[in-house]
């Protein structure tokens, strides 16, 4: 894509915007990421709900499923329904993958650990980790049988049998409709045009709630970088004695948005001048900060703070700090998609909204399709 007018042109008339504490929220609230097949398994960061990997426990409840899935997905998963058999072309299709929860995204199978039988269901010899799939005994319809259901959202998937091929010896008969199936060379070619950015601009709700709606930004993931802490929790960060930043890891295709651009949104929504504060959130979790994984990534980031302080756009000098990537960690659930999930909270209204209209002002040609 073509780079967009200058950064100064973007910012020179922009009133700094101020801004309340950022809320303190404790109580978790559960939420879903089922959108549609391809989007919920493609590039996952590892985070609890956001990741095709990661096996922590996933709640919702009935109504949430009910609201979230298509009638025969709900019927199946949910209600342990059974799909006719030979029911497309999944039970003997050889085409090289793999094959995840069609509720959650969870990773269950390789293609490799797939056989073709004659069952007319979908059937693998093998599941692709210890935890990726659970099992009940399942007395329905005057049978014994062993369910199998997903590891993380604990949907129905079918029933394992011991009639299956060698080394094994086991068939994993599941419903073609509880499974979603991405090629190899699909999820390659989406690597190859995928990169991430890890950024922090004070708190992440307002940072993430931004990025959600720039066109090309495939997901965003809030957290905590920087610090010396492994798997700090929310409120060990609070402290502020972890060494950590509030972050956000951008996941954004690179054939419809660049650095430049997620720079210069960057740029817009947040204060780079204050040290260690956005507002009325004071501390080093607040910093300005831009973590590099390549050598593009910290040239892009230099290139435009000194475009922008050569510029004098900012009455201050920036303050925004340009250090190397060590590693990310995903914050908990309940702040993850904040602002969509609690937009009648008066942090949201009062200080994320302002934020989300100023960028949707400035880049509303950048917005994403609704």
């Amino acid at each position: 894509m073509q780079k967009s007018q200058s950064l100064f042109n973007y910012l020179i008339l922009l009133p700094l915007v101020i801004f309340n504490a950022c809320g303190q929220a404790t109580k978790k609230t559960e939420t879903t990421v089922k959108k549609s097949a391809m989007e919920n398994i493609i590039n996952k960061p590892e985070n609890p709900y956001y990741s095709n990997t990661n096996t922590t426990q996933l709640h919702l409840s009935d109504a949430e499923w009910k609201k979230v899935l298509s009638p025969d997905l709900y019927a199946v998963a949910r209600h342990a329904d059974t799909e006719r058999a030979f029911t497309g072309s999944m039970w003997n299709s050889e085409t090289k993958g793999t094959y995840y929860c069609a509720a959650c995204g969870l990773r269950l199978f390789k293609s490799n650990q797939k056989f073709t039988s004659s069952c007319g269901w979908p059937s693998f010899f093998e599941q692709d980790n210890k935890n990726s799939i659970v099992f009940k005994e399942d007395t329905s319809y005057g049978m014994k049988r062993t369910e199998a259901l997903c590891g993380r959202c604990g949907s129905h998937l079918g029933h394992l049998f011991d009639d299956g091929p060698a080394p094994t010896g086991k068939r994993y008969c599941m419903n073609a409709i509880s499974l979603d199936f991405v090629p190899d060379k699909i999820a390659e070619n989406s690597k190859l045009n995928t990169e991430t950015i890890v950024l922090g601009g004070g708190c992440y709700w307002c940072v993430e709630a931004v990025y959600e709606n720039l066109e090309g930004v495939q997901k965003v993931v809030s957290g905590f970088s920087g610090g010396t802490v492994q798997n700090p929790s929310y409120e060990e960060v609070c402290t502020g004695t972890t060494g950590h930043a509030e972050v956000v890891e951008i996941t954004y295709d690179k054939t419809k948005t660049n650095l430049d651009e997620i720079f210069k949104v960057f740029f817009t929504v947040h204060d780079p001048t204050t040290l260690n504060r956005q507002g009325a959130d004071v501390g080093t979790q607040y910093r300005s900060v831009l973590f590099y994984k390549n050598e593009e990534q910290k040239k892009e980031a230099e290139s435009i703070i000194n475009e922008l302080n050569t510029n004098k756009v900012y009455s201050s000098k920036i303050v925004t700090t340009v250090e190397p990537f060590k590693a990310f960690y995903a914050a908990e659930d309940y702040h993850q998609n904040y602002y969509n999930n609690n937009k009648e909270k008066s942090y949201c209204k009062m200080v994320i909204q302002p934020k989300i209209e100023k960028f949707e002002k400035i880049f509303k040609d950048r917005l994403k399709k609704k």
